[in-house]
């Protein structure tokens, strides 16, 4: 990722390297998650679409097992690093996981 680099996640918008970590870190911190990538294209100009699924559960009840679909648009600088990152999942069962 670039110092600067966009994470548009649902309705988040995230600036920089770091701030995308952090978000990722509290995402993750209740949730025990397994991703899986089913496909990648890429295509001209930077741009990798990555189709896969995340298996996941609450730490705190491990058997209520979730499963969403994704797909991630990465558009990537000249040097291959991400500038730009849109992330889709689901459908999804919040209330199983949140």
């Amino acid at each position: 990722m670039t110092d600067d680099t966009e994470m548009f996640f649902g309705t988040a918008h995230v600036v920089g390297a770091e701030a995308v970590k952090a978000f990722f870190v509290t995402i993750d911190e209740p949730l025990h998650i397994e991703h899986t990538v089913l496909e990648c294209w890429d295509a001209p100009d930077g741009v990798l679409f990555l189709r896969g699924e995340a298996v996941m559960a609450k730490k705190t009840d491990p058997d209520t097992i979730v499963r969403a679909p994704f797909m991630h648009l990465y558009r990537l600088d000249d040097d291959g690093r991400i500038r730009t990152l849109h992330v889709t999942a689901g459908p999804l069962r919040t209330d199983a996981v949140m």
